[in-house]
């Protein structure tokens, strides 16, 4: 039995929907007071709503992961509305797709301003609150994407997502004395509105291929940040976890027909 959350203070970037919606509902659900960041404050407002109707707390707050000083307000915001901030989860991010040949520098500076750069800026603004906390967490959406596998069009998502592992790999030792963990979940395809974009017969495809026949759901990512933030974790810190349902291990489709 894990000690519960119930109380404790979370901010959720990229939170309006897809795995930030999950990660925060998770949390929501387990008791914790949620503040839901997006760029688009009437879907961080929509999404509050619905966790609110559910019994949950939650609230919304507009700001974009890239400008220190607007996440510094969402800090202050989630401190002020909760009495303090405990866990923060960066997870907002972009991924269009787009070849070397045809991506501009502009679109590779988008993304990973948005993912790299934003996961930083994010961390940056709340540590110090995360300081006063008893139980700092920061815990990140990566992907296997760029840290494990790659897909053709996602060179700048790639790169962003495996830049966040090196990051958090020297994080964890600045904010070791703070008594802060840094962590990161792994998502492989997750069933979300960007991932259905993609087509059924992707999703097919994508499913046939993973040991466990299915995609996996938001929540699958949230109870993994979630079991990240819990006092019997805090002995974890600068470590990843690949919630993917084994994705990655068969060397082949031919694989899978053996087992």
């Amino acid at each position: 039995m894990f000690t519960p959350i119930e109380g404790r203070s979370v901010l959720v970037t990229g939170a309006s929907k897809g795995i930030g919606k999950g990660i925060a509902r998770v949390f929501a659900n387990a008791g914790a007071k949620v503040l839901i960041v997006s760029r688009t404050l009437s879907e961080a407002q929509a999404t509050a709503d619905e966790f609110n109707s559910a019994g949950g707390t939650a609230s919304a707050f507009s700001a974009d992961v890239n400008d220190l000083d607007a996440m510094t307000a969402a800090a202050n915001e989630a401190a002020s509305r909760h009495g303090g901030l405990d866990i923060v989860c960066p997870n907002a991010g972009i991924f269009p797709q787009a070849t070397i040949e045809d991506m501009s520098p502009q679109e590779w500076d988008e993304v990973l301003g948005t993912n790299l750069r934003g996961t930083f800026i994010s961390i940056k603004a709340c540590l110090p609150h995360l300081k006063k906390s008893d139980c700092g967490r920061v815990i990140v959406t990566s992907s296997i994407t760029g840290p494990v596998t790659g897909f053709p069009g996602w060179t700048h998502y790639g790169a962003s997502k495996a830049g966040q592992l090196g990051f958090i790999r020297t994080a964890c030792i600045e904010l070791a004395k703070y008594g802060i963990t840094v962590n990161a979940v792994m998502p492989g395809n997750i069933v979300t509105e960007g991932l259905e974009g993609l087509g059924e017969d992707y999703l097919a495809t994508m499913a046939n291929s993973i040991p466990l026949k299915k995609l996996g759901v938001v929540d699958d990512i949230g109870n993994a940040a979630l079991f990240l933030a819990t006092k019997e974790a805090g002995y974890i810190t600068g470590q990843t976890i690949i919630v993917d349902g084994g994705q990655i291990l068969p060397e082949s489709l031919e694989a899978l027909e053996e087992a």
